[in-house]
């Protein structure tokens, strides 16, 4: 007796009326994307960037001579908890810019000092007390603070790493300290005495000879920024004799070469041959390599030591946040050190840390329309993201604000078009042949650089905390 299963009977009576679409996908081609790149971002350096033509390679930027040389931060080691100054860092201080980095002396100045540790609250100088000592800062951040005109403390600077305070009082006797300096956070701080200065000039025919050069030499006339003064006359009346003048420039200006970003791009040419429908696997390949390339050059004009923006803003436009987080304060400081500042770039995170801060006080950041993109703003300047921009171990960033332009003396980028074989502006693309192996190969390179004509182009906030949070009431 046969047992007959209803449902599989039913099955075999259905007859199929199309094709199925499994079998249809097989004589079909797929939709599909060029290839993705998480790498990919807004690269909005360069595109706000006024970009100069450099011809002969190498950009020179002329100034006014500047006599504020020599006021540079100081490099620090450490052996464990010991920190120790670098000899030849000591000629960063103005008073031994002139020394010879190989003289033996700055060996024993910085053998001389001695570490102390102050903590938050402390006072490391009080005002009215006799300056009978240098300070460097080797860790943390202190606030240099005066009497202001109405009876109140305020606040003059922020100290943080590497800076110095108390070599201007050596060449003076019986001076007083004309400020108050206490630690905003726990600090390191290298001391030395005036008396263990003075035995060592007494002992150091070089560092006496100069010091007695620095004292008879006349105070050169300058500006408030340090430049060489143009004399003129104004307000006078009648016929007085009117004084003559002439405008000095630098004798050895900064030259910027510009710089390369490379790779060599290999495709064999069984892909090339075989694979290049609908997309050609030699433009694919090309594309993204550029897109890293112009990436690594967005990341080196930020970080790079020899040109980069971090790395060559000046000493005074470079700037610590009172407290931490970036405060609107903080930015309103930021913004008053040069005029016409047209953007600000922050790390993603340090603009997430300064929208908290301005959510705190009941602020909002102001939407802006910035070259058809929404972007925050501030004091009608956009705040643009740059996640070249580092944030250290310490969860700790950088704004950096920039005037751009020539015509306004701000910052350019430089580079050079109509290279040879070039694909973009300052791109090139080489074909370099084909190997044993039938590997094509192709020479990519982007030539580029950045440069800040006069010092207040650019600013930077330094030491900005981007992981502090409140927590709600």
């Amino acid at each position: 007796m046969t047992i007959t299963d209803p449902t599989r009977t039913e099955q075999q009576t259905e007859q199929q009326l199309s094709l199925a679409t499994e079998a249809a996908r097989n004589l079909s081609t797929t939709t599909k994307t060029v290839p993705q790149m998480q790498e990919i971002t807004s690269r909005w350096l360069l595109r706000v960037l006024p970009w100069v033509q450099v011809s002969g390679g190498v950009y020179r930027v002329n100034r006014r001579t500047t006599y504020a040389v020599g006021d540079g931060r100081l490099t620090f080691v450490n052996t464990g908890a010991a920190v120790q100054v670098i000899p030849q860092e000591l000629r960063e201080l103005p008073l031994l810019r002139e020394l010879s980095p190989d003289d033996e002396v700055l060996t024993t100045l910085a053998e001389r000092f001695t570490q102390a540790e102050f903590a938050p609250g402390e006072r490391l100088v009080q005002y009215g007390n006799p300056s009978d000592q240098i300070f460097l800062i080797a860790h943390g951040k202190a606030e240099k603070v005066g009497p202001g005109k109405y009876g109140h403390q305020t606040v003059l600077d922020v100290l943080a790493d590497g800076d110095h305070f108390g070599d201007e009082t050596v060449l003076h006797d019986d001076d007083t300290w004309p400020y108050t300096v206490r630690a905003a956070t726990p600090c390191i701080v290298l001391v030395m005495s005036r008396r263990d200065f003075d035995s060592v000039a007494e002992r150091s025919e070089t560092l006496r000879a100069h010091f007695e050069t620095l004292r008879a030499r006349p105070v050169p006339k300058q500006n408030r920024l340090g430049e060489a003064e143009i004399a003129l006359a104004a307000g006078h009346s009648g016929e007085p004799q009117l004084p003559g003048t002439f405008v000095d420039y630098e004798t050895s200006p900064r030259e910027y070469e510009l710089s390369v970003a490379q790779t060599v791009l290999r495709v064999h040419t069984r892909v090339a041959d075989l694979y290049n429908h609908p997309m050609n696997q030699v433009e694919q390949q090309l594309r993204l390599t550029i897109e890293a390339l112009r990436e690594r050059q967005e990341h080196e004009m930020v970080n790079n030591r020899e040109f980069g923006l971090l790395h060559n803003a000046d000493l005074k436009q470079r700037i610590q946040t009172r407290s931490g987080p970036p405060t609107p304060d903080d930015m309103d400081e930021l913004l008053s050190r040069r005029r016409k500042t047209q953007v600000i770039l922050a790390h993603p995170r340090a603009i997430a840390a300064f929208g908290r801060e301005c959510n705190r006080r009941g602020l909002y950041t102001e939407p802006l329309d910035f070259q058809g993109h929404h972007v925050p703003g501030w004091r009608g300047v956009p705040i643009l993201p740059c996640n070249k921009i580092p944030v250290d171990g310490a969860r700790t960033s950088s704004i950096i604000a920039m005037r751009l332009g020539v015509e306004d003396q701000g910052v350019v980028g430089l580079h050079q078009t109509g290279i040879p074989d070039e694909y973009q502006p300052s791109l090139s693309v080489r074909f370099m042949g084909i190997s044993e192996r039938a590997i094509m190969s192709y020479l990519v390179s982007a030539y580029y650089s950045v440069a800040a004509l006069v010092p207040d182009a650019l600013g930077v906030l330094e030491n900005v905390e981007i992981g502090h949070y409140y927590d709600l009431p």
